[in-house]
């Protein structure tokens, strides 16, 4: 699957309130994912699952998105901590790691 972190509303909301506070990690570590591509997977909101690519992992928690709003095939999660883990320190001289259509494995953890 192919993984874009990004800002979102929420993600920049809570950053205002700390970093180390409850809600920006909330939000950082919220994987939203095309509905039909959850139901694949056997997968239901709140199910944490493992993100792995060459460069790390990170495991999160995922909610569905209506196939409108999020194709089938690509996962979004905000910028922090967990994406972080999956980023090369490659910045291309931007100042920013390459983070944009990365691939990444998916599975579940737990029962």
């Amino acid at each position: 699957m192919i993984l874009v972190p990004g800002r979102s509303s929420k993600q920049g909301t809570s950053l205002n309130h700390g970093k180390l506070k409850q809600e920006y990690i909330d939000v950082t570590s919220t994987l939203e994912m095309n509905q039909d591509d959850m139901a694949k997977l056997k997968l239901v909101d709140g199910d944490s699952v493992r993100l792995k690519n060459d460069v790390g992992e990170t495991i999160v928690n995922c909610i569905g998105k209506k196939p409108e709003d999020l194709p089938s095939g690509m996962l979004f999660i905000p910028y922090g901590p967990p994406s972080s883990q999956l980023m090369e320190s490659d910045t291309a001289g931007s100042g920013m790691p390459l983070s944009k259509h990365m691939e990444v494995e998916i599975e579940k953890v737990g029962g």
